[in-house]
């Protein structure tokens, strides 16, 4: 009985190390999809290492998989760096929600000031909020620090769900393309 314990906390403990040492080498490579597949499937084994929960949730942002930071949130709070990250992913996970909000149902968000990022969707959402018609089909709008980047924020309409898109341009051409549900 005893060596069975030891046996399954070796394993576990391996089983994390492993598991960290794949995150955090998909992380570097900018693998983000992965690294952040990865994480959600294994979360249950490092919940409680707010290091590999915060890498988790940085894969699953720049892999724009916004609603999966709800975890890391929830998760991140023993130390002051865990909790600023919590933050960090809640400001961003609260302005997709009303993006969508406003975007699909209409719900008026002119004016209103919330936290920002520097992430592209914290961007979009405060040029959003400045906009006095907030029913038109598509929008343009120029990034404030950097005069050659700007963005079109719209929606494309779908039989399951509605998908908010983020057209991220450099010049005129297209870098990125950020889709959120």
């Amino acid at each position: 009985m005893r060596y069975s314990i030891i046996v399954l906390l070796f394993l576990f403990s391996v089983l994390q190390a492993n598991i960290k040492q794949e995150m955090f080498s998909l992380y570097k490579t900018k693998h983000y999809k992965e690294a952040c597949r990865l994480g959600f499937e294994n979360f249950s084994h490092f919940k409680k290492n707010e290091e590999l929960v915060s890498l988790y949730g940085f894969a699953c942002l720049n892999s724009d998989y916004i609603d999966r930071l709800a975890i890391p949130v929830t998760a991140l709070k023993s130390s002051k760096a865990a909790r600023a990250n919590a933050t960090y992913f809640a400001v961003i996970l609260m302005q997709k929600k009303m993006l969508y909000h406003a975007l699909i149902d209409g719900y008026n968000i002119s004016g209103l000031k919330l936290p920002t990022t520097t992430y592209v969707l914290s961007k979009v959402f405060d040029l959003f909020a400045q906009e006095k018609d907030q029913s038109k089909n598509s929008y343009k709008f120029q990034d404030l620090q950097n005069p050659k980047k700007s963005y079109k924020l719209y929606i494309r309409r779908d039989k399951r769900v509605n998908k908010i898109v983020i057209d991220e341009f450099y010049d005129t051409m297209l870098i990125k393309r950020h889709i959120y549900w």
